[in-house]
């Protein structure tokens, strides 16, 4: 076990990552299950509990750092980026690219299991250049943002 950001994760997978804000609070630490770089931007949540495809290509959080509450993600993996509807938008996401510059979550599943499942979120992550840090005490950092208003982070 780890502890990391004051939360406990059973899983050590990935290396060590840090989430550095603005404010000049010590540094928050999880481990990286994304690209391996860093992302600048501003750090906002959303506190959904599915669909963190389409918040990862929703257009709204171009560029910003996104923190999930919900606390495992990952656990149903990434559908086709290729499949598209009727109209030739795409099936399940809410644009074609992602838009995010780094993901924070609390708890990440290394495994998935959906029907709908093309690749691990952290495949995705990894292909786009993304970095993805877990093992967060994301409802914290949430309550902080929420507090102090727009956090910078990288």
């Amino acid at each position: 076990r780890i502890m990391a950001g004051g939360l406990e994760s059973l899983d050590s997978r990935g290396e060590l990552a840090h989430l550095y804000l603005a404010d000049g609070s010590a540094p928050i630490t999880g481990r990286s299950f994304g690209a391996p770089t860093s992302a600048k931007g501003e750090v906002v949540f959303n506190t959904g509990m599915v669909g963190y495809p389409e918040a990862l290509t929703d257009p709204s959080y171009r560029g910003q750092i996104l923190v999930l509450t919900f606390p495992l993600i990952g656990n149903y993996g990434v559908p086709d980026t290729e499949l598209r509807d009727a109209y030739g938008l795409p099936e399940y996401f809410e644009s074609n690219q992602i838009h995010i510059a780094g993901l924070v979550v609390s708890g990440y599943s290394w495994e998935h299991s959906h029907w709908a499942a093309h690749q691990a979120l952290s495949k995705w992550l990894k292909d786009n250049g993304i970095p993805g840090i877990y093992g967060v005490d994301t409802r914290a950092l949430t309550k902080k943002i929420r507090e102090m208003g727009a956090l910078l982070g990288n």
